[in-house]
């Protein structure tokens, strides 16, 4: 089982590249951000046609999330994190897939901090882990992926002090993303290359994809059942250099067989 996660930035508009990926890649499982479209205007015929069954929350705007399920179809249990029942924003949703619970978030930018964005920010985060901890203790396979918007360590991002103002790099943020990884979930591409960046994030401005300037702020925290059951991690970093490209790139795991994972465990990565 192949689960990829994949910060589109805007799903109508990056649809041939998002196509061709779907094609080339054949993940099994992906969660989708930053669709930038309503619900009505989510092309589900076009992902039908690929072969992928969908379930998504739309944003016309900004934000939006997406799973997509190849030759199935997701079942939804949360269109939303709970925890905050006037916040509107479409940023998380979660399915069951052929026996795993898997959610699709977009954690809040936060910039400028400090100010409201930054304040809404740390309480998205909260909440996550909140929601976090009691699918963990819930024992079932769970992988939570999406575009964490936090660089969690300065291994993480290019040598730079230009982002040290950022809200993706703050003390309060970094230390929310080690919080969740307390509690036991396993950073999977971090696990398997622990010494190389394995950048997903190349900002459109200032040529830093020419010159390699990226960020890791996508990641895929699995489970400990499900960390058992990894047998490879990557970044798909040429998608990001392909005409009309989002500016992030697609980042993935497999998994020997989801089937397999029991409740609870060890993780031995």
């Amino acid at each position: 089982m192949k689960i990829a996660t994949f910060n589109i930035n805007n799903v109508n508009r990056r649809l041939a590249n998002l196509l061709t990926w779907l094609a080339a890649a054949k993940p099994d499982v992906v969660c989708l951000q930053e669709l930038k479209a309503a619900d009505a205007a989510f092309p589900v015929a076009a992902i039908a046609a690929a072969g992928y069954g969908a379930a998504w929350c739309g944003e016309r705007n900004w934000n939006g999330v997406a799973i997509l399920a190849r030759d199935a179809e997701p079942v939804v249990t949360q269109r939303s994190l709970p925890g905050d029942a006037n916040d509107f924003q479409s940023r998380y949703i979660e399915a069951a897939i052929d026996g795993v619970l898997i959610a699709s978030i977009y954690a809040p930018n936060g910039n400028p901090q400090p100010g409201p964005k930054f304040d809404y920010k740390l309480a998205w985060l909260d909440r996550l882990q909140a929601h976090a901890q009691g699918l963990w203790n819930a024992g079932v396979p769970v992988i939570i992926a999406g575009d964490y918007n936090v660089v969690p360590t300065p291994f993480d991002i290019y040598p730079s002090k230009s982002w040290d103002d950022d809200a993706l790099l703050q003390p309060e943020s970094r230390e929310r993303f080690k919080r969740l990884l307390d509690q036991g979930w396993i950073d999977a591409v971090r696990a398997l290359h622990p010494s190389q960046p394995m950048f997903t994030f190349w900002d459109y401005k200032r040529g830093r994809w020419g010159r390699d300037a990226g960020l890791r702020i996508d990641q895929l925290l699995l489970s400990a059942a499900l960390s058992e059951l990894v047998t490879d991690a990557g970044v798909d970093k040429a998608v990001r250099g392909e005409p009309g490209a989002s500016d992030h790139a697609p980042v993935w795991v497999t998994l020997r067989s989801a089937k397999k994972a029991k409740r609870g465990g060890t993780a031995k990565l």
